[in-house]
């Protein structure tokens, strides 16, 4: 196991390295910092001495080094839009993206998991019909609409929740809410078709032949058995939440969070801060990954650590 987890942080560091090269080159070729910094009506002059004052007048070769370096320290300078050292602006906004993330997807997966499981129950009965067509409905809005839909009812009309920002618990509703519709979908249509399969099984017909209740059955053995494909699709769908999802929820409730950082800083041709931000996103999903893997193994000693 420990040799197993040393390779893994090995290989976890190439491609967190990886992902922020990429970052960095797309950075430095196709984004011009200096001019959206500054504004239009600086000179040749200034923009020369802002351009050395940020170390873009090196040699790209040299830039990567010593950018390289400065991931070992975690220092990724300073942000040139909030004027302060990127590691506290992403320590800022990183566990409001945690807590958003992390109260939708408790949510949606507890969730799934009464849902599924009922459905299971009749397959192609009216609960299972229903609870799958809304179930798709789900997976077939997107989510910016779902949440501009929910900002017009809730708050405009009904003023029952605030429509933006973050201050008390009611304004991580609507967001939490948007950001768990579509891992609710996925993972409840992925626990009901491996509920039914389960259930079809010969050993859950052995068991109820047996007199076992059919509760034991279906808690102790069959929705065991659903816990690994469901975790994977539970991990994944973190780290889509995490790194994609989060970014247009965010934006659309102004939730300060690093997916709308990463936005803002887009915008502003923060090149720093959006390196920071995507080492940390990458940092974050080998995390997950490895957890997943060990996670796994504890359930079912049988799958190996290769």
């Amino acid at each position: 196991m420990g040799s197993y987890i040393l390779g893994r942080l090995a290989q976890s560091g190439l491609v967190v390295l990886g992902v922020t090269t990429v970052v960095f080159i797309v950075t430095r070729v196709f984004g011009d910092p200096v001019s959206l910094m500054l504004p239009l009506s600086a000179t040749a002059e200034q923009k020369a001495a802002f351009a050395h004052q940020i170390g873009l007048d090196q040699p790209l070769l040299a830039q990567f080094f010593a950018f390289a370096g400065d991931l070992v320290t975690l220092d990724f300078g300073e942000s040139l839009w909030q004027r302060r050292p990127v590691i506290e602006v992403i320590a800022d906004c990183l566990p409001n993206s945690l807590l958003l993330v992390s109260v939708a997807l408790a949510a949606a997966t507890l969730m799934a998991v009464l849902l599924g499981a009922i459905a299971a129950l009749r397959p192609g009965g009216v609960i299972d019909k229903a609870i799958s067509g809304i179930a798709l409905l789900g997976l077939s809005m997107p989510q910016f609409w779902v949440g501009l839909l929910l900002i017009l009812v809730m708050s405009v009309y009904l003023k029952l929740l605030p429509s933006s920002g973050m201050g008390s618990a009611a304004h991580l509703v609507l967001p939490a809410i948007t950001l768990a519709l579509t891992p609710l979908a996925r993972q409840t249509m992925l626990l009901r078709s491996s509920m039914i399969d389960e259930l079809n099984k010969q050993y859950v017909r052995t068991a109820r032949a047996k007199g076992m209740p059919f509760a034991r059955v279906l808690i102790v053995h069959a929705l065991r058995n659903t816990w690994i494909p469901f975790l994977t699709l539970a991990g994944w769908e973190f780290i889509l939440t995490l790194a994609g999802y989060s970014v247009v929820v965010e934006t659309v409730f102004a939730w300060p969070g690093l997916g709308l950082t990463a936005i803002q800083a887009i915008q502003r041709g923060d090149l720093f801060l959006v390196q920071g931000v995507v080492f940390t996103i990458a940092v974050l999903i080998v995390t997950v990954n490895i957890v997943l893997d060990i996670l796994f193994r504890a359930i079912d000693p049988r799958i190996g650590l290769n």
